[in-house]
């Protein structure tokens, strides 16, 4: 399987930079499954007296974003579905905070949140491994972002990456 390279910026909205640009992975492949591999192992090390932490009274507890980031994943993974069957129905955006809410993450069962998060990237990974060379270029759109299907895979890398150092950053410290 040939390696899947990092869009261009012609590729994404400018405001999906911050998320994609940092994302140290050059094969779309290597980086779903490392950074899983490490997320992974960083989320079972996590103090349970932090999983209901927040940093601040109107900030997320560690269980309501890592369900975030289960929900986003998923989200993005049948955009970049939709998209790989060249789709081009215009797909709504989604209420993040009313997600988190609903979601109830934190009455939940923290390794029930992980094995979700797991079967979420094996699904992922599965599915970009379907695809053929050709269909990473494709474009679709999501509310007002045009979007090819690799920057797609790049966002989902982009935006646990984001999450798992704000962790590091903000609740363990």
């Amino acid at each position: 399987m040939l390696p899947v390279s990092k869009p261009g910026p012609d590729e994404y909205p400018e405001w999906f930079a911050g998320e994609i640009e940092p994302v140290p992975y050059h094969d779309l492949f290597f980086g779903l499954e490392d950074s899983f591999q490490q997320t992974s192992a960083f989320l079972r090390g996590l103090p349970a007296n932090k999983l209901l932490y927040r940093y601040l009274p109107d900030k997320w507890t560690i269980k309501e974003m890592w369900q975030h980031v289960i929900d986003v994943e998923r989200v993005l993974s049948y955009r970049a579905m939709r998209f790989s069957r060249g789709d081009t129905t215009v797909l709504h955006g989604f209420d993040q905070n009313a997600y988190a809410l609903a979601s109830k993450a934190n009455d939940r069962a923290w390794e029930d949140i992980l094995q979700e998060y797991s079967a979420v990237r094996v699904s992922s990974l599965l599915l970009f491994r379907s695809l053929y060379p050709e269909m990473f270029m494709l474009r679709g759109t999501a509310g007002r972002s045009q979007v090819t299907v690799r920057a797609v895979g790049y966002l989902i890398l982009g935006h646990e990456i984001h999450h798992t150092k704000s962790i590091r950053e903000r609740y363990l410290v």
